[in-house]
């Protein structure tokens, strides 16, 4: 039997619009315990789903929690955020229970970072709360319209890197010229990519694990596939019928099984 993680509710307090391509949220989220982990994440939950979507905590603050959302053509959050279910600010929304992954060592000399644009939240956090102490380097694979010049603290060596049809940051990370000593390596962005960088992390640099952390946080399809069963009418068929969550995931559960 599966154990829920904790989850919180939360209103959207304010939304900007930082590029085409990304959207700030601002919530207050009463309750909220962070993990205090510079990479740490959450799911988020919008209104009329209960699919969650996960998304790098890009600052907290007490009750304040500042999400920074990529936004595509299509998907679950991108609709919501760009204003597909009207005005979001005032909305409630839910968040789960933040986890991370960003540990260097103590002996660590220099931080390198290397993402796509899912990646930014996470680099900046990272550079925000160890930069005083470390070295950090930074390379962005980023659209132009994209590339925003305060988003990373002063003193932070940043590379922004140019974006083609698809992503080239394994290419990149192999022609890296390294710092020099022991330090840590962190990178975030397309599935592929991250599996072909942690063999070139394990093969040819011979990194132990305690000095990376390598993440897929999406993964690349020649087109966005439609969703096989659409939660939306089910959720909102089921809070209708005064269903509890429970009863409307086992629907949910039954529909999937029931496309094959």
């Amino acid at each position: 039997m599966s154990t829920r993680a904790q989850q919180y509710d939360a209103t959207v307090r304010g939304r900007e619009q930082i590029t085409p391509h990304l959207v700030r949220l601002t919530l207050d989220v009463p309750g909220f315990a962070s993990t205090g982990i510079a990479d740490e994440w959450v799911g988020l939950v919008v209104p009329g789903q209960f699919q969650s979507r996960y998304y790098t905590v890009r600052s907290v603050s007490g009750a304040e929690l500042v999400l920074d959302v990529v936004v595509h053509e299509v998907g679950l959050v991108t609709e919501w955020a760009s204003g597909g279910s009207g005005d979001v600010v005032g909305q409630q929304v839910v968040l789960t229970e933040a986890k991370g992954s960003f540990l260097p060592p103590d002996d660590a000399a220099w931080l390198l970072l290397v993402g796509d644009l899912t990646a930014l939240p996470a680099m900046a956090r990272i550079a925000v709360e160890h930069g005083h102490r470390l070295p950090v380097r930074i390379h962005a694979e980023v659209p132009p319209d994209s590339r925003i010049p305060d988003y990373f603290p002063d003193g932070v060596e940043v590379s922004w890197l140019p974006l083609g049809d698809e992503s080239r940051l394994a290419q990149v990370v192999e022609e890296l010229d390294w710092p020099a000593g022991d330090g840590y390596f962190w990178m975030a962005g397309e599935s592929a990519q991250m599996r072909a960088i942690r063999k070139h992390l394990m093969r040819e640099r011979k990194l132990p694990s305690t000095h990376y952390d390598v993440m897929g946080y999406w993964r690349s399809v020649a087109k966005r596939q439609p969703r096989a069963v659409d939660p939306g009418p089910i959720w909102r068929a089921g809070k209708a019928a005064g269903k509890s969550d429970e009863e409307i995931w086992a629907d949910y559960d039954a529909a999937r099984e029931a496309q094959g």
